[in-house]
Protein backbone atom coordinates (compact mmCIF):
# COMPACT_ATOMS: atom_id res chain seq x y z
CA UNK A 1 0.00 0.00 0.00
CA UNK A 2 2.95 2.02 0.61
CA UNK A 3 3.82 2.35 -3.05
CA UNK A 4 0.29 3.78 -4.22
CA UNK A 5 0.43 6.47 -1.77
CA UNK A 6 4.26 7.57 -2.23
CA UNK A 7 2.99 7.73 -6.30
CA UNK A 8 -0.18 9.87 -5.25
CA UNK A 9 2.38 12.35 -3.10
CA UNK A 10 4.10 12.50 -5.87
CA UNK A 11 1.36 13.40 -8.42
CA UNK A 12 0.02 15.79 -5.92
CA UNK A 13 3.50 17.60 -5.85
CA UNK A 14 3.55 17.76 -9.51
CA UNK A 15 0.34 19.19 -9.67
CA UNK A 16 1.66 21.83 -6.94
CA UNK A 17 4.48 23.06 -8.80
CA UNK A 18 1.81 23.13 -12.08
CA UNK A 19 -0.64 25.62 -9.87
CA UNK A 20 2.39 27.68 -8.72
CA UNK A 21 4.33 27.89 -12.21
CA UNK A 22 0.59 29.14 -13.15
CA UNK A 23 0.35 31.44 -10.69
CA UNK A 24 3.80 33.18 -11.72
CA UNK A 25 2.63 33.30 -15.67
CA UNK A 26 -1.03 34.63 -14.33
CA UNK A 27 0.90 38.10 -13.29
CA UNK A 28 1.23 38.45 -16.85
CA UNK A 29 -1.60 40.70 -18.81
CA UNK A 30 -4.81 39.16 -19.70
CA UNK A 31 -7.91 40.51 -21.73
CA UNK A 32 -10.23 38.88 -19.15
CA UNK A 33 -8.13 40.54 -16.22
CA UNK A 34 -11.41 42.82 -14.80
CA UNK A 35 -13.65 40.34 -15.65
CA UNK A 36 -14.93 40.05 -12.21
CA UNK A 37 -13.18 42.95 -10.28
CA UNK A 38 -14.71 45.69 -12.80
CA UNK A 39 -16.44 43.90 -15.93
CA UNK A 40 -17.79 47.25 -16.86
CA UNK A 41 -14.60 49.23 -17.05
CA UNK A 42 -14.22 49.02 -20.95
CA UNK A 43 -18.07 49.78 -21.14
CA UNK A 44 -17.12 53.33 -19.32
CA UNK A 45 -13.51 53.74 -21.36
CA UNK A 46 -15.80 53.63 -24.86
CA UNK A 47 -18.29 55.63 -23.57
CA UNK A 48 -15.53 58.06 -22.91
CA UNK A 49 -14.06 58.07 -25.98
CA UNK A 50 -16.60 58.32 -27.93
CA UNK A 51 -17.62 61.08 -26.35
CA UNK A 52 -14.19 63.25 -26.46
CA UNK A 53 -14.05 62.13 -30.15
CA UNK A 54 -17.93 63.46 -30.80
CA UNK A 55 -16.00 66.86 -29.61
CA UNK A 56 -12.91 66.90 -31.20
CA UNK A 57 -12.13 64.06 -34.26
CA UNK A 58 -8.21 64.95 -33.56
CA UNK A 59 -7.95 63.43 -29.68
CA UNK A 60 -8.12 60.19 -30.79
CA UNK A 61 -4.98 60.32 -32.38
CA UNK A 62 -3.44 62.54 -29.30
CA UNK A 63 -4.63 59.57 -27.38
CA UNK A 64 -2.70 57.00 -29.36
CA UNK A 65 0.01 59.33 -29.30
CA UNK A 66 0.23 59.40 -25.50
CA UNK A 67 -0.02 55.64 -25.25
CA UNK A 68 3.14 55.89 -27.54
CA UNK A 69 5.40 57.91 -25.76
CA UNK A 70 4.24 55.79 -22.52
CA UNK A 71 5.18 52.76 -23.43
CA UNK A 72 8.90 53.53 -25.21
CA UNK A 73 9.66 55.07 -21.36
CA UNK A 74 10.32 52.89 -19.01
CA UNK A 75 7.16 50.56 -20.48
CA UNK A 76 3.59 51.00 -20.48
CA UNK A 77 3.38 52.32 -16.76
CA UNK A 78 1.51 55.27 -16.96
CA UNK A 79 4.53 57.19 -15.91
CA UNK A 80 3.45 60.31 -18.43
CA UNK A 81 0.45 60.82 -17.06
CA UNK A 82 2.34 62.42 -13.71
CA UNK A 83 2.11 65.75 -13.55
CA UNK A 84 6.07 67.51 -12.40
CA UNK A 85 5.56 68.87 -8.40
CA UNK A 86 8.69 70.96 -6.67
CA UNK A 87 10.27 67.79 -5.52
CA UNK A 88 9.92 65.58 -8.72
CA UNK A 89 10.11 65.61 -12.44
CA UNK A 90 8.08 64.14 -14.71
CA UNK A 91 7.99 63.58 -18.80
CA UNK A 92 5.51 65.83 -20.07
CA UNK A 93 8.39 68.78 -20.33
CA UNK A 94 10.44 66.44 -22.04
CA UNK A 95 11.22 67.66 -25.70
CA UNK A 96 9.34 65.09 -27.43
CA UNK A 97 6.47 65.37 -25.52
CA UNK A 98 6.89 69.14 -23.96
CA UNK A 99 3.69 71.80 -25.61
CA UNK A 100 2.55 68.89 -28.09
CA UNK A 101 1.37 65.37 -26.32
CA UNK A 102 -2.50 66.40 -25.09
CA UNK A 103 -5.66 64.17 -23.78
CA UNK A 104 -4.79 64.13 -20.18
CA UNK A 105 -8.18 65.54 -19.27
CA UNK A 106 -9.81 62.87 -21.55
CA UNK A 107 -7.58 60.04 -19.36
CA UNK A 108 -8.65 62.08 -16.52
CA UNK A 109 -12.35 61.88 -16.99
CA UNK A 110 -12.49 58.43 -17.84
CA UNK A 111 -10.26 57.26 -15.01
CA UNK A 112 -13.55 59.35 -12.77
CA UNK A 113 -15.84 57.56 -14.50
CA UNK A 114 -13.65 54.44 -13.82
CA UNK A 115 -13.19 55.27 -9.82
CA UNK A 116 -17.48 55.26 -9.37
CA UNK A 117 -17.94 52.13 -10.64
CA UNK A 118 -14.52 49.99 -9.34
CA UNK A 119 -12.50 52.54 -7.03
CA UNK A 120 -9.00 51.34 -7.16
CA UNK A 121 -9.16 48.54 -8.79
CA UNK A 122 -8.20 49.29 -12.78
CA UNK A 123 -5.02 51.04 -13.53
CA UNK A 124 -4.35 54.61 -15.55
CA UNK A 125 -1.83 52.51 -17.59
CA UNK A 126 -4.69 50.84 -18.70
CA UNK A 127 -6.98 52.65 -19.28
CA UNK A 128 -4.78 54.92 -21.63
CA UNK A 129 -4.37 51.13 -23.20
CA UNK A 130 -7.99 51.03 -23.66
CA UNK A 131 -8.53 54.25 -24.83
CA UNK A 132 -5.70 53.82 -26.91
CA UNK A 133 -7.44 51.14 -28.87
CA UNK A 134 -11.10 52.32 -28.60
CA UNK A 135 -9.65 55.38 -30.77
CA UNK A 136 -8.37 53.22 -33.44
CA UNK A 137 -11.73 51.34 -33.61
CA UNK A 138 -13.86 55.03 -33.23
CA UNK A 139 -11.95 56.85 -35.89
CA UNK A 140 -12.58 53.02 -38.69
CA UNK A 141 -9.45 51.08 -37.59
CA UNK A 142 -8.97 47.47 -36.39
CA UNK A 143 -10.29 46.68 -32.71
CA UNK A 144 -8.52 43.62 -30.86
CA UNK A 145 -8.45 42.52 -27.23
CA UNK A 146 -6.15 44.92 -25.00
CA UNK A 147 -4.46 42.52 -22.42
CA UNK A 148 -5.39 43.83 -19.03
CA UNK A 149 -3.10 43.55 -15.93
CA UNK A 150 -0.58 46.71 -16.19
CA UNK A 151 0.06 48.58 -13.08
CA UNK A 152 1.04 52.53 -12.66
CA UNK A 153 4.53 53.38 -11.69
CA UNK A 154 5.66 55.92 -9.07
CA UNK A 155 8.47 57.17 -10.98
CA UNK A 156 8.90 58.81 -14.18
CA UNK A 157 12.23 59.47 -16.17
CA UNK A 158 12.89 62.53 -17.95
CA UNK A 159 15.78 61.44 -19.49
CA UNK A 160 14.09 58.29 -20.95
CA UNK A 161 11.31 60.12 -22.59
CA UNK A 162 14.42 62.67 -24.60
CA UNK A 163 16.14 59.62 -25.37
CA UNK A 164 14.07 56.83 -25.82
CA UNK A 165 11.19 58.17 -28.53
CA UNK A 166 11.77 58.88 -31.99
CA UNK A 167 12.32 62.19 -33.36
CA UNK A 168 10.56 63.51 -36.20
CA UNK A 169 14.33 63.91 -37.67
CA UNK A 170 14.95 60.16 -37.67
CA UNK A 171 16.04 58.53 -40.35
CA UNK A 172 15.39 54.85 -41.38
CA UNK A 173 18.07 52.82 -39.93
CA UNK A 174 17.82 55.21 -36.41
CA UNK A 175 13.86 54.38 -36.21
CA UNK A 176 14.94 50.70 -36.87
CA UNK A 177 17.01 50.83 -33.70
CA UNK A 178 14.79 52.97 -31.45
CA UNK A 179 12.20 50.20 -32.34
CA UNK A 180 14.53 47.48 -32.19
CA UNK A 181 15.50 48.86 -28.54
CA UNK A 182 11.92 48.10 -27.02
CA UNK A 183 11.59 44.69 -28.78
CA UNK A 184 9.85 45.25 -31.89
CA UNK A 185 10.77 44.51 -35.73
CA UNK A 186 11.06 46.71 -38.48
CA UNK A 187 7.24 45.62 -39.50
CA UNK A 188 5.69 46.67 -36.28
CA UNK A 189 7.59 50.02 -36.80
CA UNK A 190 6.23 50.34 -40.37
CA UNK A 191 2.86 49.21 -39.27
CA UNK A 192 2.74 50.95 -36.04
CA UNK A 193 3.73 54.10 -38.28
CA UNK A 194 1.01 54.17 -39.83
CA UNK A 195 -1.05 55.59 -36.65
CA UNK A 196 0.28 58.61 -38.41
CA UNK A 197 -2.90 58.32 -40.80
CA UNK A 198 -4.71 60.39 -38.36
CA UNK A 199 -3.92 63.16 -36.60
CA UNK A 200 -1.68 66.42 -37.33
CA UNK A 201 2.16 67.75 -36.18
CA UNK A 202 3.65 70.89 -35.06
CA UNK A 203 5.08 73.12 -37.95
CA UNK A 204 8.94 73.05 -35.65
CA UNK A 205 8.50 69.08 -36.13
CA UNK A 206 8.18 69.35 -40.01
CA UNK A 207 10.19 72.66 -41.40
CA UNK A 208 13.21 71.16 -42.25
CA UNK A 209 11.43 68.26 -44.48
CA UNK A 210 9.25 70.94 -46.12
CA UNK A 211 11.89 73.62 -46.48
CA UNK A 212 15.25 71.93 -47.10
CA UNK A 213 14.71 68.23 -48.45
CA UNK A 214 14.33 66.84 -51.83
CA UNK A 215 12.12 63.43 -51.67
CA UNK A 216 9.18 65.59 -51.35
CA UNK A 217 6.59 66.23 -53.92
CA UNK A 218 6.86 70.48 -54.71
CA UNK A 219 3.22 71.20 -54.64
CA UNK A 220 2.72 69.19 -51.15
CA UNK A 221 5.99 71.22 -49.86
CA UNK A 222 4.71 74.75 -51.21
CA UNK A 223 1.07 73.96 -49.61
CA UNK A 224 2.63 73.41 -45.97
CA UNK A 225 4.70 76.08 -46.62
CA UNK A 226 2.10 78.20 -46.17
CA UNK A 227 1.15 77.59 -43.40
CA UNK A 228 4.94 76.74 -41.64
CA UNK A 229 7.03 79.93 -41.85
CA UNK A 230 11.03 79.25 -42.53
CA UNK A 231 12.03 81.34 -39.27
CA UNK A 232 12.66 78.82 -36.69
CA UNK A 233 10.37 80.41 -33.63
CA UNK A 234 7.81 81.92 -36.18
CA UNK A 235 4.30 79.58 -36.05
CA UNK A 236 6.00 76.55 -34.37
CA UNK A 237 3.06 75.70 -33.44
CA UNK A 238 1.17 76.05 -36.15
CA UNK A 239 -0.59 72.44 -37.36
CA UNK A 240 -0.62 70.37 -40.57
CA UNK A 241 -2.14 66.83 -41.00
CA UNK A 242 -0.12 64.21 -41.19
CA UNK A 243 -2.51 62.67 -43.70
CA UNK A 244 -3.49 65.52 -46.02
CA UNK A 245 -6.33 63.17 -47.27
CA UNK A 246 -8.24 61.78 -44.50
CA UNK A 247 -6.31 63.26 -41.13
CA UNK A 248 -9.71 61.66 -39.07
CA UNK A 249 -10.20 58.36 -40.55
CA UNK A 250 -7.91 55.41 -39.34
CA UNK A 251 -6.96 53.55 -42.76
CA UNK A 252 -4.27 52.67 -45.16
CA UNK A 253 -4.15 56.56 -46.94
CA UNK A 254 -0.96 57.57 -45.63
CA UNK A 255 1.10 54.86 -46.90
CA UNK A 256 -0.42 55.83 -50.46
CA UNK A 257 1.08 59.68 -49.44
CA UNK A 258 4.61 58.11 -49.24
CA UNK A 259 4.43 56.98 -52.83
CA UNK A 260 3.77 60.46 -53.98
CA UNK A 261 6.36 62.09 -51.89
CA UNK A 262 3.69 63.60 -49.38
CA UNK A 263 5.05 62.25 -46.34
CA UNK A 264 4.81 65.32 -43.77
CA UNK A 265 7.72 64.29 -41.28
CA UNK A 266 11.10 63.50 -42.06
CA UNK A 267 10.46 59.97 -40.67
CA UNK A 268 7.67 59.60 -42.49
CA UNK A 269 8.76 59.96 -45.84
CA UNK A 270 12.04 57.57 -44.83
CA UNK A 271 9.66 54.45 -44.61
CA UNK A 272 9.47 54.82 -48.41
CA UNK A 273 12.83 56.01 -50.01
CA UNK A 274 14.21 53.45 -51.78
CA UNK A 275 15.17 51.28 -48.33
CA UNK A 276 13.96 48.04 -47.26
CA UNK A 277 11.02 49.34 -45.98
CA UNK A 278 9.65 50.51 -49.56
CA UNK A 279 8.17 46.87 -49.91
CA UNK A 280 6.14 46.56 -47.19
CA UNK A 281 4.94 50.25 -47.43
CA UNK A 282 3.91 48.88 -51.07
CA UNK A 283 2.10 45.92 -49.57
CA UNK A 284 -0.43 48.13 -46.88
CA UNK A 285 -1.35 50.00 -49.81
CA UNK A 286 -2.00 47.10 -51.67
CA UNK A 287 -4.21 45.69 -48.46
CA UNK A 288 -5.67 47.41 -45.83
CA UNK A 289 -6.39 44.23 -43.96
CA UNK A 290 -2.42 43.56 -44.26
CA UNK A 291 -1.82 46.77 -42.64
CA UNK A 292 -4.83 46.70 -40.05
CA UNK A 293 -3.13 42.78 -38.92
CA UNK A 294 -0.01 44.61 -38.14
CA UNK A 295 -0.70 47.42 -37.21
CA UNK A 296 -3.36 44.87 -34.33
CA UNK A 297 0.11 42.96 -33.80
CA UNK A 298 2.06 45.63 -33.24
CA UNK A 299 -0.12 47.85 -30.43
CA UNK A 300 -0.68 44.28 -28.23
CA UNK A 301 3.33 43.96 -28.71
CA UNK A 302 4.06 47.67 -27.72
CA UNK A 303 1.19 46.92 -24.84
CA UNK A 304 3.45 44.05 -23.19
CA UNK A 305 6.72 46.15 -22.94
CA UNK A 306 7.86 45.98 -19.56
CA UNK A 307 4.49 45.97 -17.68
CA UNK A 308 4.23 46.04 -14.17
CA UNK A 309 2.74 43.34 -12.32
CA UNK A 310 1.73 41.95 -9.15
CA UNK A 311 2.68 43.71 -6.13
CA UNK A 312 4.73 46.26 -8.57
CA UNK A 313 3.83 49.71 -8.66
CA UNK A 314 0.16 50.77 -7.75
CA UNK A 315 -3.00 51.25 -8.44
CA UNK A 316 -3.38 55.34 -8.74
CA UNK A 317 -6.45 57.04 -7.94
CA UNK A 318 -5.18 60.34 -9.72
CA UNK A 319 -3.50 59.54 -12.54
CA UNK A 320 -1.30 62.55 -12.47
CA UNK A 321 0.22 61.37 -9.03
CA UNK A 322 1.41 59.15 -6.99
CA UNK A 323 -0.86 58.01 -4.00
Amino acid sequence: MARPSCSIGVGVMVVLVLVALAGGSSAQLSASFYSYSCPGVLDVVKGGMQSAIAQEKRIGASIVRLFFHDCFVQGCDASLLLDDTPSFQGEKTATPNNGSVRGFEVIDAIKSAVETICPAVVSCADILAIAARDSVAILGGPSWDVKLGRRDSRTASFSGANNNIPPPTSGLANLTSFFAAQGLSQTDMVALSGSHTIGQARCTNFRAHIYNETNIDGGFAMMRQSGCPSTSGSGDSNLAPLDFQTPTVFENNYYKNLVVQKGLLHSDQELFNGGATDSLVQTYISSQSTFFADFVTGMIKMGDISPLTGSNGEIRTNCRRVN
